[in-house]
């Protein structure tokens, strides 16, 4: 049911951004319910559970109203004055940039800030404290796929097209997604493509619920997905299914893929994936028989030692069948987390500046120091990628400002860098909650939460949304804008920054100006009468875009580039003392790192703890019946929960969640080798042994 009085806004969740609206309810409790909102096209007034109860977090009960200090005397943190609070942040910050210099101080961001909080806290970053110690938790999510689309294209947004040319494609090739838990209101673009006559086949090791949906479900051995991409390549050549014309034409570097292919020949791809050669030439007459066709991937293949390669590979695969740069067809990733499109475009990345602009490049710099009046010299070069500046954290890094994000559950290693933050000189965070990371903190800000602040998100199909607030936030409680204006003036910086979210988007609209996210044609009021405006937008008269590259790739020579590439095994792989791969993902009621939705009774009755899901035949091998209690054990630490049994997962293979801290925290396990491009660390695929707990 609609409610014209509701304020029209969008789930604070997943980079669906689905549209909802919300009525004040005037409850502490409850602060407000959550309204039917049918108009928005991204999910036409569908939700998931986490949308549904998102109101929850919103209670007294659950979040912070107050910022907290630690005290000297007892180590605990006690209840503080903004005042005191910012100052004792402010005092921190400087006295360990006169101790140890700028870039002993680390800042870390997140993917679910809006676009004016991302901005403003990488200005931040470079003006006010000059350190190039800045990275975000988007790092860990989407950055193989943003290298991979770069390479390639010229260009990196999720999806070059929008969600709902999805089912009109003949193919679809969705590779490491369970679209069913992590995006269930996405899950009807599937279904309406099946309707519709298409085809779709899923690549997953588990037979997940969207696996399900699927005509042909591929399930090959963690880490192997650069392979099965090279070997339906090789098909795609070997049965002379190339587009030739559209590679003379539109791209350039095939002679080299082709022969990166060609070294994986079906039989040898049988063999390191575990997909047998029928169902590898069934895959590629699926997609080649259709008249159209896309592949999306999504953090499986993204979230190893060699995604930017893995995804390369897939994109090769559309670009050698023609199938990217038109109509209903091409490469896109699907966005994880609430803001990860924005979050990378506008300057909390170690390497970029507003617009996607690079840090390196002399003319982005001159740019964006133009627009905040400082010299380009000024401004501090690349700094560490995010798992790199934790793992720095208490030796050159002394101090952290995090803002919105959970590393002591959501880190590769998790516990190790748990060990990182606790040996700081000084921690700050601001957050909506106390997460497992704040509780660490030496001070704590209390923040506006979705509900209660206005400001922009872009979806994973690069549409700039306008989230306007709903609620008035409780008195003790500020953005995360004014804390950073009253940052900055403590430490000097009087002016240049504003705790007015459309006056911070309208600097963000002139300093990404010409870059390659331009957003200098998108206003507030243009998102609320379009329904949200596509990137590139350079003007207030241009349409924006919502289907890139159809006319040529954002290469120089306007070409896309095949990218060689050659299967290499994991990081780590199994041997006789870890004879089990262990790879990790979401379940439908919990979020990311779970510090929002841990807090929701009905989300935790639905998915009250970690499990580690594992085959019968290994099941009955290690004498481990459903319910017992399962260590895992990496080389990195060990996580114990209760054994789920199921045949959806390869006997050769192990699942876990990793939305838990505590005793069943996955990510404690997993392994921080990093991507060499991207710096993602291979969060999906590690050695463990199994032992039964007891």
């Amino acid at each position: 049911m609609s409610d014209a009085t509701a304020v029209p806004t969008h789930c604070p969740y997943c980079a669906l951004q689905c549209g909802m609206s919300l009525r004040p309810t005037g409850s502490p409790e409850l602060p407000a319910e959550v309204v039917d909102r049918t108009d928005f096209p991204v999910n036409r007034g569908a939700l998931c559970g986490k949308g549904r109860t998102a109101p929850s977090v919103l209670s007294s009960r659950v979040r912070l109203t107050e910022p907290l200090v630690r005290c000297p005397d007892t180590g605990d943190l006690r209840p503080a004055t903004w005042e005191e609070a910012l100052a004792a942040v402010a005092d921190g910050l400087r006295r360990t940039r006169a101790d140890h210099g700028a870039d002993a101080v680390g800042v870390f961001g997140g993917g679910g800030l809006t676009n004016e909080k991302a901005y403003t806290l990488g200005k931040f970053a470079r003006l006010v404290l000059g350190t190039s110690q800045i990275d975000y938790n988007g790092r860990f999510c989407m950055s193989s796929a943003a290298a991979a689309h770069g390479r390639a294209f010229g260009l990196d947004r999720g999806l070059p097209f929008p969600l709902e040319d999805i089912p009109k494609t003949g193919c679809v090739i969705l590779v490491g997604s369970n679209l069913a838990e992590t995006m269930p209101p996405a899950l009807r673009y599937l279904t309406e493509l099946r309707e519709n006559g298409g085809k779709l086949i899923v690549v997953d090791p588990r037979r997940t619920r969207t696996a399900e949906q699927a005509d042909l479900h591929l399930a090959p051995r963690p880490g192997t997905d650069l392979a099965l991409a090279l070997g339906m390549l090789h098909l795609v050549v070997a049965e002379g299914r190339v587009d030739e014309e559209f590679i003379e034409e539109r791209t350039a570097g095939w002679a080299a893929a082709r022969a990166g292919a060609m070294a994986h020949w079906p039989e040898q791809v049988e063999r390191i994936t575990g997909v047998s050669v029928p169902e590898l030439r069934e895959a590629v007459a699926m997609f080649c028989d259709a008249g159209s066709g896309m592949v999306l991937t999504a953090r499986g293949p993204e979230q190893q030692s060699k995604g930017t390669d893995t995804v390369g590979a897939w994109i090769n695969l559309c670009l050698a069948t023609g199938r990217a740069g038109r109509p209903l067809s091409g490469y896109g990733c699907l966005t994880g987390q609430g803001n990860g499109q924005g979050g990378r475009e506008h300057g909390q990345k170690a390497d970029q500046l507003p617009g996607y602009r690079k840090l390196d490049d002399p003319a982005a710099r001159a740019h964006v120091a133009g627009v905040w009046g400082v010299d380009p010299d000024s401004l501090p070069g690349p700094g560490r990628s995010a798992y790199e500046l934790l793992d720095a954290l208490g030796g050159d890094v002394k101090a952290l400002l995090l803002m919105g994000s959970n590393p002591v559950v959501s880190a590769p290693r998790a516990a190790h860098v748990e060990g990182r933050l606790r040996s700081l000189d000084f921690l700050a965070v601001a957050d909506v909650v106390l997460s497992e990371t704040a509780a660490l903190a030496d001070v704590v800000l209390p923040v506006t939460q979705w509900a209660e602040e206005t400001g922009t998100m872009t979806n994973l199909e690069g549409r700039v949304l306008l989230r306007r607030r709903a609620l008035t936030p409780p008195a003790g409680v500020r953005s995360d804008l004014e804390a950073l204006r009253g940052l900055a003036g403590l430490l000097g910086w009087e002016k240049g920054f504003s705790a007015d979210p459309e006056e911070v988007f309208e600097e963000l609209r002139r300093a990404s100006a010409g870059g390659p996210a331009d957003y200098a044609g998108i206003s507030y009021r243009r998102i609320e009468e379009e329904q949200g405006v596509f990137w590139p937008c350079p003007d207030e008269d241009h349409g924006g875009t919502p289907r890139l590259f159809l006319d040529r790739f954002a290469t120089p020579d306007g070409r896309a580039r095949f990218v060689p590439v050659v299967h290499r095994p994991a990081a780590e792989e199994t041997d006789a003392e870890y004879p089990v791969v262990l790879t990790t993902g979401r379940v439908v009621a919990q979020y990311q790192s779970g510090a929002q939705t841990r807090r929701v009774a009905e989300l935790n009755a639905a998915a009250p703890g970690p499990f580690v899901e594992l085959h019968p035949r290994l099941a009955e091998r290690l004498g481990v019946a459903e319910g017992e209690r399962l260590a895992v054990v990496s080389r990195r630490g060990r996580a114990v929960a209760p054994a789920r049994i199921t045949t959806a997962i390869r006997p050769d293979t192990v699942f876990m969640p990793f939305h838990w801290a505590g005793e069943g925290r996955a990510n404690t396990l997993v392994n921080p080798a990093l991507d060499p491009v991207s710096r993602m660390p291979e969060f999906k695929v590690c050695a463990v042994r199994l032992e039964r707990d007891a």
